[in-house]
């Protein structure tokens, strides 16, 4: 199994508009420091599943039936705006798999065009996608998120995002599971108050703490915790890795 993080920012990105923070500063400099809205593609044998769908340029990234669908975590825009544009295909049907929400993003349930919405995930719920083996996880976020576990390949992989914290359950499930890799929401510095809606450092350490991986790798980073990391770059973990746009695992 082959993850690629295609996008690991925050809603705001890096370089955040107007920002002239060291972090964004550099990224204007430096295109490889720059992050794009967070998205994932999943490879397993032929198969090419996309988890969100921020990115706005998905019909020039992926030719026509290339994809074997998505795994929509929620339907905030920064992680599903790329639906608004995909959905106007001709030709095919792209099945999107993810948490029943009735308010879904804008339109696309009223006119979703080749987008498949017919089967949301229940919570824990596992389905078999040839060799890939797909559980739905809750997460804790401003409205209804899940989390995935990824199976197959003899890997165990658990994308998390966007979450403050895991629910009870979920972290029992998961530490019944030997995680190869973890890639969890990172979207702030180590916060003097505890987060509201995204996890900070402090909370993604005790998460990564808790389950376990082989490795940890942050993604939905702000450009705080860039500027942040310019400086405590050392404070990470030897097992914890700073997520980057077109980082291959």
């Amino acid at each position: 199994m082959r993850l690629t993080l295609l996008g690991t920012g925050d809603a705001r990105q890096v370089p955040v508009y107007g920002c002239q923070c060291r972090a964004c500063e550099a990224a204007h400099t430096d295109p490889r420091l720059r992050r794009r809205p967070c998205c994932a593609l999943i490879e397993l044998e032929g198969q090419r599943w996309l988890i969100d769908s921020g990115l706005t340029d998905l019909t020039e990234r992926f030719a026509p039936r290339t994809l074997s669908g998505i795994f929509q975590t929620h339907y905030h825009a920064d992680h599903a705006q790329g639906l608004l544009h995909l959905r106007w295909g001709q030709g095919l049907v792209i099945p999107v798999h993810g948490p029943a929400d009735p308010e879904g993003l804008a339109d696309l349930y009223k006119h979703p065009g080749i987008l498949d919405f017919s089967q949301p995930f229940m919570p824990f719920e596992s389905r078999a996608f040839a060799e890939l083996q797909v559980t739905a996880l809750p997460l804790v976020h401003s409205r209804p998120t899940l989390g995935y576990l990824l199976e197959g390949g003899g890997r165990r992989v658990a994308y998390l995002t966007d979450t403050v914290g895991l629910p009870e359950e979920t972290t029992a499930f998961l530490q019944r599971q030997s995680l190869d890799l973890l890639i969890l929401d990172c979207s702030m510095p180590p916060q003097a108050q505890a987060p509201r809606n995204h996890n900070d450092l402090t909370l993604a350490l005790q998460i990564i703490d808790n389950l376990q991986p082989r490795r940890g790798v942050l993604t939905h980073i702000g450009h705080t915790l860039d500027a942040w990391l310019i400086e405590h770059a050392a404070a990470l973990p030897g097992n914890v890795l700073i997520g980057r746009d077109g980082m291959q695992l």
